[in-house]
């Protein structure tokens, strides 16, 4: 493989892993404002709830790709492809880390269950706004198109959370 292929594998991978990560921070945006919209989650619960849903969505990725691959190629991914799944997947497990660190945070009295979810709903929001400034700077639209990019994304973001808060889910 040349070394251009070789760089633009990497970056192809690098894309697909970064479009996980912003798939994961939405979906456990949605986890957060629902475990903060429930009167009877306790530390414990709400911690178990992130982990499971966090797991979850690396599991059924992981399915889902293994699935992909045996009807594209009639056998199971191993040894460089699987090494490039676990890759790209592995940002829907570090999803959890935050909102676990806040957990936790909440565990030691330092702030309540529910502000602490909120907290971690407002950090990935924000985490999205600086991925799509980031975006919009990668482009090279300047700095008014970076801010639009990283708004339109927070939106995104926040529009998941009124959404999952007026329904109560």
């Amino acid at each position: 493989m040349t070394e251009h292929a070789a760089d633009a594998l990497g970056t192809e991978m690098a894309a697909a892993q970064l479009k996980e990560r912003i798939y994961a921070t939405i979906t456990m945006i949605s986890v957060v404002i629902g475990l903060a919209g429930s009167s009877h989650v306790a530390v414990l619960g709400a911690a178990a709830t992130v982990v499971t849903a966090s797991v979850g969505l690396w599991l059924a990725a992981l399915v889902a790709d293994q699935q992909a691959h045996r009807v594209m190629h009639g056998a199971l991914a191993r040894g460089r492809e699987l090494r490039a799944m676990l890759f790209v997947s592995s940002p829907l497990l570090l999803s959890s880390v935050g909102p676990l660190v806040l957990i936790g945070v909440s565990a030691l009295g330092a702030m309540g269950l529910k502000t602490a979810l909120l907290t971690a709903a407002g950090v990935n929001v924000a985490t999205l706004f600086a991925w799509g400034c980031y975006g919009g700077i990668r482009m090279g639209g300047g700095t008014v198109f970076a801010l639009l990019a990283g708004a339109i994304d927070a939106a995104i973001g926040t529009a998941v959370a009124v959404v999952k808060a007026a329904t109560g889910h």
